[in-house]
């Protein structure tokens, strides 16, 4: 007997923003796997629908066990913070996003929203990515290039959960415009940390989050910029999505998780020796 977890689908949904070569194996092996396995588990019931819509899967073979932000992840204090963000070179007034550098994260929306805050308002925050590079990335660098933002864009490559935690901890909004996403786990540990979230209005990232986070087109660069100027100038607002994210957070636990996972497991095993 088998369970197979299935984290999204973007390889069949978006499949322009991966490597060919995944690609072509994930098309082959994926479908398989799923019709095999006694069952499938994902981390959202957006994706569970996905996988029976797409798949063909029927609904009792597939159950959505949520993640959930590690324990390292709560506020930091001031103190704590600022050695990190010397050491990286972070500015007081900064915005981050925390994921690997690739098309489906959408950060060409990210900075064009960026640039349109530049050209229309007198704000000048710094914007810090911190992730990987991943691939097909080539268009980001680019369009920075061209606008003339590199030097206001902070790229610190991976870091630390400690790292991270100091930046989830003082950032002014923390932004995940993804196009895409199984469940959004960056999203989640922003707001254990505390952080404002402003996310993209996609059905994974409102099922975690559900209200404590502002909401806008994935695409639409210009309202993601006219959100975080509002939240710029306004601290009364980010002090309520600061309180809402981190009573937010506390409704998921990885010992919840690894419960309902076991239980599957079990579940599993029990069919097959009746």
């Amino acid at each position: 007997p088998s369970v197979v977890t299935i984290h999204d689908l973007s390889i069949i949904l978006h499949s322009e923003t991966h490597d060919q070569y995944l690609l072509r194996r994930a098309l082959r092996r994926m479908p398989t796997m799923a019709r095999k396995a006694q069952m499938i588990i994902t981390p959202s019931e957006s994706v569970r629908s996905e996988v029976c819509e797409h798949l063909g899967i029927t609904a009792d073979k597939v159950v959505a066990i949520p993640h959930a932000a590690r324990r390292s992840f709560s506020q930091a204090l001031h103190s704590e913070t600022v050695s990190v963000t010397s050491r990286l070179e972070i500015e007081d007034d900064f915005l981050l996003f925390v994921g690997t550098i690739e098309p489906r994260k959408n950060l060409l929306t990210l900075v064009r929203a960026l640039d349109e805050i530049y050209l229309t308002t007198d704000l000048r925050p710094q914007l810090v990515i911190a992730g990987k590079e991943g691939w097909l990335t080539e268009e980001l660098f680019s369009y920075l290039k061209g606008l003339g933002l590199r030097e206001r864009v902070r790229f610190t490559g991976n870091l630390a959960d400690n790292d991270l935690r100091a930046l989830y901890s003082t950032c002014r909004v923390f932004i995940y415009p993804s196009l895409y996403e199984g469940f959004g786990l960056p999203l989640l540990e922003a707001m254990a940390c505390g952080a404002p979230v402003i996310a993209s209005r996609i059905p994974s990232l409102m099922e975690t989050a559900g209200n404590a986070a502002c909401f806008v087109g994935a695409e639409d660069y210009g309202e993601l910029a006219q959100n975080i100027v509002r939240l710029l100038k306004d601290s009364g607002e980010r002090q309520q999505l600061s309180l809402a994210g981190l009573q937010r957070a506390r409704e998921f636990s990885w010992e919840s998780t690894a419960a309902a996972t076991l239980n599957t497991y079990r579940q599993v095993l029990k069919k097959k020796g009746s």
